[in-house]
């Protein structure tokens, strides 16, 4: 990952710890995507509680190849996040 944007000059990691706060942005946009999941499951169960121990891992499963997508796109939403309303937004030029 650069240091800077190219195009503005945007410094992305400003501090150490600056990304605690994409894991907050991950876990709540995975929790309508395992929930999304779990409920398509739900509907074609046998509604039993063998069923849903089955399909907990059958989420798990299917969730674990978005990983990689939502832990992208978290860093994203929480630079833009940081970018637009961030205490230095007023010291910005552009």
């Amino acid at each position: 990952m650069n240091a800077r944007c190219p195009q503005c000059g945007y410094e992305f990691e400003r501090e150490p710890g600056y990304f605690t706060g994409a894991m907050y942005t991950s876990y709540l946009m995975a929790l309508p995507l395992v929930f999304a999941i779990f409920l398509i499951l739900w509907a074609f169960s046998t509604k039993t509680l063998f069923a849903v121990e089955i399909m907990v891992l059958i989420t798990a499963l299917l969730y674990l190849p978005l990983v990689p997508l939502v832990f992208r796109y978290s860093r994203v939403l929480w630079m833009f996040f940081d970018w637009r309303y961030g205490p230095d937004r007023h010291r910005r030029k552009g």
